[in-house]
């Protein structure tokens, strides 16, 4: 694969991989008539600094930036309005990144991550417009380093360019990418089991792309998550997760292998007292390093999808625990993808962490992690540390 087609490719479209987690609070700014509307806001930035030992082209370097860490900036408008049995919600959140600095004055871009309408009743939910996915998505919703920073290099234009870290995203898990979906979630039944499945807008996964192309998904993708949150005794509880994906593209173009993706997501996370411990990974083939079947686009590094004709098999797993005492919360995290190419693909990281709350809104984070990314024979290896403020409302 031509390293530097992934270099320009991966800092052109790493602001794609902006992600969120649920709003930490809201500020409700109406509510009358059984109708409320809120906004959430979420502001970080990190000075960070990075060391690459690399091999894998040759060229090490020391980059320090003012950055965004694996979340980026964002502001969200929340609705909602009872109508009869039926609740009617909806969300609209926008993603910006602070970045634009590093490449030209004043071209910050704005990403609409969430676009979605929601109703709710007795039977549960639906939920339709854009949104995360389901595969992976407690696996990174729940990470312990979710406002950190984690991996980057240059192998795949993190360091520079003007997008998010990846924490463990390629190294450990996927990222959920929003995709257009029609989502049902049940209410809790079984004391603390929970179900959603959504039929998710498919992204094309074959090499038959661009205008005119043969290529077709006759099925929308198939993505569901079956979750479990229970308490166990006073000051002790666990949540656990089985997500799974499925989909299909199909090409007549001469040449062009089908490409059948699936996988299965799933972990653990279990509390008690300040201590948390998290535990989750993934399997399946035909799902890359990073997106899972994503849409036609250098982010979805289509080689590591399929090869010679066949899925390529990819698995991750991430560990971490974390004490919080007070206004402090300490962690230890690791994670690795492993992409079995002819060429092997292997994405660890490693990281330790000290958040401290300074009050309800305002956060800092010391961390220092280490991503090692081997190719073949070949690796890169980059330390990097990471001072960062975040603001949540």
């Amino acid at each position: 694969m031509n390293k530097k087609l992934i270099i320009r490719h991966m800092v052109s479209g790493a602001t794609a991989l902006a992600f969120s987690i649920p709003a930490m609070s809201a500020v409700e700014i109406y509510n009358q008539d059984e109708t409320s509307v809120s906004i959430d806001a979420s502001f970080n930035t990190f000075f960070v600094q990075s060391d690459t030992d690399n091999n894998i082209s040759g060229v090490d370097r020391t980059q320090s930036r003012i950055k965004m860490g694996l979340l980026p900036n964002w502001v969200g408008f929340n609705f909602s309005k009872q109508m009869g049995d039926l609740k009617i919600g909806g969300r609209s959140s926008f993603w910006v990144t602070i970045n634009d600095s590093d490449t030209a004055v004043t071209s910050t871009g704005i990403d609409v991550r969430q676009f979605y309408a929601t109703v709710d009743a007795d039977w549960g939910q639906v939920l339709f417009g854009k949104d995360f996915t389901l595969f992976s998505r407690s696996n990174i919703f729940l990470d312990e380093m979710l406002q950190g920073y984690g991996a980057v290099n240059d192998t795949l234009g993190l360091i520079d360019g003007q997008g998010v870290s990846f924490g463990h995203i390629g190294s450990g898990y996927h990222y959920p990418f929003p995709h257009a979906q029609i989502t049902y979630r049940s209410p809790d039944f079984a004391n603390g089991f929970k179900l959603a499945l959504g039929l998710i807008d498919p992204g094309n996964t074959t090499t038959d792309t661009g205008a005119g192309r043969s290529s077709e998904e006759s099925m929308p993708r198939i993505e569901g998550e079956l979750t479990y949150n229970t308490t166990l005794g006073e000051g002790n509880s666990l949540t656990a997760w089985l997500g799974f994906l499925k989909q299909s593209s199909e090409s007549d173009a001469v040449g062009v292998a089908d490409v059948d993706s699936q996988g299965l997501s799933y972990g653990a996370k279990f509390k008690t007292g300040g201590l948390a411990l998290n535990l989750s990974g993934f399997s399946g083939e035909g799902l890359g390093l990073l997106l899972g079947p994503a849409t036609d686009s250098a982010l979805a590094l289509q080689g590591l999808i399929s090869e010679n004709g066949k899925e390529v098999d990819s698995n991750g797993y991430v560990a971490q625990a974390s004490y919080t005492m007070g206004a402090e919360r300490y962690v230890i995290s690791y994670g690795e993808t492993t992409v079995e190419t002819a060429t092997e693909w292997n994405n660890s990281t490693s990281q330790v962490a000290w958040f401290h709350d300074i009050n309800a809104v305002l956060r800092t984070v010391v961390e220092y992690n280490v991503n090692t990314l081997e190719i073949g024979s070949n690796d890169e290896e980059i330390s990097t540390i990471a001072l960062g403020l975040i603001a949540n409302f």
